[in-house]
């Protein structure tokens, strides 16, 4: 590392050390199939950012003649791969952790083992980072170890990918080669459940798009590896999210004091504030937050602190203590993806010792819902899991505990299963939310909780309410690619028919997302989850006498036909917005269509994911050909006569729904 830019004397170190406290952490994690290069794209990377000491790089020197797979070059790998079996192997085993910095961000780097039966060290190493890295050999391109790394980064909530096709220079830098592969993994990750994805063609070895942009390769206009690196969005979720402080000790060095120690995983906290300690439930105040170094007036997410409370109330190891009005989920029994770390089958029914933060009892896993086909991502019916494979099971707890869904909150929706003969990590697992069966696409069809549910009728009639409003109750659904002028019709709609009396709302399916339906995503899954909840929304509205008209992009023919059944066949009526994608991408002030072609976006529907144009609708309207207002006179004029002719429908609709 070069001492040109060091600190000279003691107000500049001051300056450094200020300026260095300040910058923003990224942890990433280097993932992909084994000889996929990932040690030499992190040497270099590292060298690159001038992170390698002077006596490092001699070292290396020497290294690279002792152990190096490169002739007499330096081999980049042997800054990672620090275990001497892994220098003998030309691979890696361990997980190397590695700490650089650049003027604009500090980094931790994950480097994980390519080999499949290593898949455990991988996993641990993406539980905490918030970016990854695919690697893929230009040679060789997708392999079953990039899918299933991909996956389970994935599963582990990293919401942001960096595809690198590395050893470029291997294939002549052809753009043919990185292309191809571009699109194959574009298709594999429009089911994963990630926000953003980058496509770089690289070298590890030759440094090419590494640090800088190459000239080898002038057909690629991105940014470099590093750049993206630099400017990837932080996820910030634990410090701003709600209050989780799992006890790790109770302190009582005098009859005088008696305090709680453990770490805040998530959220803050401050004296005063009202807390509930969980399983238990019991309510009280923090008197204090303790330190080494004196009391806190604060303390947020991964600080080590010591709580005092007001109240003498009983908390022990394991338990939670949480904001009283933003408890996480408690009890026994949940569902959870697991990955299977073990030699040994999972055992439906088997006994294994479970730990969540800082709790532990035992657990069961009840039954294994299906197994998940890591190169199709397709469901497999399973009665057991095999080494290094995925599942979704039911856990079932011999006492209750506090979580929250992994997708939320990483640290208390994540646990581990532990053999209780031979203490062996069997499996890591993940808390799926308490809505999981619906972002599996479950929830259209699924069964009550208890059969003792009974619905109770309203006293009022829908001739009562049609009589009192003086119109037909029914929804109507628009439809179409995302700039079609769904919520623009939609809108205007509703401001037209409520000047003329009309008693209606307006659904529109991005504003659900800030309210209802803020846990979803933008998966198939979610999409359909999150049009489900407003047709139960539309249905109650319908039943209360009110006109809804529900904006969405519904791109599933399968999903509308659900919506249409739960709203019922007579009430909805059908608009489907046609514009090309061509029109919709003009129209997009956003950049979204822009990001989604860049491969930035996935499940983005018309570009990087289907869209299944409707051959049902009750009415078409080409709003790529015609203007906003001719497109509302048309709907307007089309509407009234059918909400006419539905009037008498509502009664033997409302009438069966009761029965």
């Amino acid at each position: 590392m070069s001492t040109a830019s060091l600190p000279t004397t003691l107000a500049e170190t001051q300056q450094f050390l200020t300026r260095h406290e300040r910058k923003d952490l990224l942890r990433f994690v280097t993932c992909g199939s084994v000889d996929d290069g990932k040690s030499t794209l992190i040497g270099r990377l590292l060298l690159a950012a001038g992170a390698v000491y002077e006596d490092q790089l001699a070292a290396l020197y020497c290294d690279s003649a002792k152990h190096g797979t490169v002739g007499q070059a330096i081999d980049p790998a042997l800054l990672v791969d620090g275990l001497e079996d892994e220098r003998k192997q030309g691979i890696t085993i361990d997980v190397a952790y590695r700490y650089f910095q650049t003027p604009k961000r500090k980094f931790i780097i994950a480097d994980s083992p390519g080999h499949e039966q290593y898949t455990r060290n991988m996993a641990t190493a993406a539980s905490s980072a918030e970016a990854a890295i695919v690697l893929v050999d230009a040679r060789k391109g997708m392999l079953a170890q990039t899918r299933r790394h991909s996956f389970i980064a994935s599963l582990l909530g990293v919401r942001r990918l960096i595809l690198a096709v590395n050893k470029m220079d291997l294939v002549d830098y052809q753009q043919l080669v990185f292309e191809q592969i571009r699109a194959e993994f574009q298709s594999f990750v429009q089911r994963l459940d990630v926000e953003e994805v980058h496509y770089l063609p690289l070298s590890g070895l030759q440094g090419d798009n590494v640090a800088e942009r190459s000239d080898n390769t002038p057909w690629y206009q991105g940014p470099s590896l590093l750049h993206v690196l630099e400017n990837v969005p932080l996820d910030r979720g634990e410090s701003h999210g709600e209050l989780r402080f799992p006890v790790q000790r109770v302190v009582r060095p005098s009859a005088d004091f008696r305090g709680y120690s453990g770490t805040v995983v998530s959220g803050m906290v401050k004296p005063g504030d009202r807390v509930a300690v969980l399983p238990g439930g019991r309510q009280t105040r923090v008197r204090s937050l303790v330190t080494f170094d004196g009391e806190l007036t604060r303390a947020s997410a991964s600080a080590a602190i010591t709580l005092t409370l007001d109240d003498e109330i009983d908390v022990a190891r394991g338990d939670t203590i949480v904001h009283a009005d933003r408890p996480p989920q408690v009890g026994r029994r949940f569902d959870a993806t697991l990955v299977w770390m073990s030699q040994q089958p999972l055992v439906p029914g088997k006994s294994y010792w479970f730990k969540q933060t800082t709790s532990r009892t035992t657990a069961e896993v009840e039954h294994l819902s299906y197994r998940i086909d890591v190169n199709t991502l397709n469901w497999v019916e399973a009665s057991s899991l095999q080494l290094n494979e995925i599942g979704c099971c039911r856990i079932v707890l011999h006492a209750p505990i506090a979580y929250d869904a992994y997708r939320h909150n990483r640290r208390t929706g994540a646990f581990i299963l532990v053999d209780r003969v031979t203490h062996e990590t069997v499996a890591a697992g993940m808390i799926l939310a308490p809505e999981s069966d619906a972002l599996a696409g479950n929830h259209w069809n699924v069964n009550l909780r208890s059969q003792q549910l009974q619905i109770t009728p309203s006293r009022i009639t829908s001739r009562q309410r049609r009589q009192r409003y003086g119109h037909a109750a029914a929804t109507l659904l628009l439809t179409g690619l995302s700039g079609a002028g769904k919520t623009t019709l939609g809108f205007a709609l509703e401001e037209r028919l409520f000047d003329a009396g009309y008693s209606v709302t307006m659904l529109d399916g991005q504003n659900l997302r800030h309210g209802i339906s803020r846990d979803l995503g933008f998966s198939a899954e979610e999409r359909s989850e999150n049009l489900r909840r407003a047709a139960e929304i539309a249905r109650l509205l319908n039943d209360a006498g009110m006109i809804c008209i529900a904006a969405f992009v519904a791109p599933e023919a399968d999903v509308r036909r659900k919506a249409k059944q739960v709203i019922g066949q007579r009430r909805l009526l059908h608009v489907h917005l046609s514009a090309s994608p061509e029109v919709c991408r003009d129209r997009d002030l956003s950049g979204r269509y822009q990001a989604a072609e860049r491969g930035e976006i996935v499940n983005f529907p018309g570009v990087t994911a289907p869209y299944e144009p409707p051959t049902d609708a009750d009415l078409v309207l080409p709003t790529d050909q015609w203007s906003a207002e001719r497109c509302l006179e048309a709907l307007h004029g089309w509407l009234l006569p059918r909400l006419a002719a539905m009037e008498g429908e509502n009664d033997a609709t409302t009438d069966a729904l009761n029965d």
